[in-house]
């Protein structure tokens, strides 16, 4: 068994897992991440097929849509339209950003693409059903914080999963045995943001049976 193409494939998965995580929580960080770094520096070269993530246009269009939704996912009336809007938007930048990441070679992977190689649709596709679980478990778990803070915790979350996602892209592409550790603490707050809201239905009910 080649030990080092099953290390670089298992990289690729983890790179390509973290970022389209990433753009469960933010559609336009990853992919403006791979962009950049593509571009300026030599921690990533995407292959050509996406290349075009590197072109000035299409940085400033992803720079434009990113000031967009950094605004809009902190007013606590928009964000749950933002959310409803981003359900198709960011399950599409996930199987972007896990199709172009997996298959780059990066400061960890030399070879990309061997762990794809044959089904080249593959990264694509799970890449849009990460960002759909990650963006599902956001879009849920804002109302339940709304609804602790009063609305004035909306900000505050936002800038934390902007902060995150932004976080995590650079995280998969140098480092991405890390990702590991953020797919525990996913998992994590998943369990708490259903508990929360599962708790919060139950008092609801309760309340409404003793007002009956």
């Amino acid at each position: 068994m080649d030990h080092t193409w099953h290390a670089e494939g298992v990289l690729e998965a983890l790179t390509g897992t973290g970022l389209a995580g990433a753009a469960g929580l933010n559609a336009y960080i990853p992919l403006l991440a791979l962009g950049l770094l593509d571009r300026y520096t030599n921690l990533i070269t995407l292959p050509s097929g996406w290349s075009w993530l590197s072109n000035g246009w299409v940085l400033l269009i992803l720079a434009v849509l990113l000031a967009i939704e950094l605004v809009a996912d902190k007013i606590p009336l928009i964000d749950h339209a933002n959310d409803v809007i981003q359900t198709v938007v960011r399950p599409t930048a996930g199987g972007i950003a896990f199709g172009a990441g997996s298959e780059s070679q990066t400061v960890t992977v030399t070879d990309p693409g061997s762990f794809f190689e044959s089904k080249q649709w593959v990264p694509i596709v799970v890449g849009i059903l990460m960002g759909l679980t990650v963006h599902g478990v956001k879009a849920t778990a804002r109302p339940v914080i709304n609804t602790f803070t009063l609305g004035f915790g909306a900000p505050v979350v936002s800038t934390a999963e902007d902060a995150t996602s932004a976080t995590v892209s650079v995280v998969a592409i140098v480092i991405p045995i890390l990702i590991l550790l953020f797919v525990v603490l996913f998992f994590w707050f998943a369990w708490w943001v259903l508990t929360r809201r599962r708790r919060a239905r139950a008092r609801a009910t309760a309340a409404a049976q003793r007002s009956m």
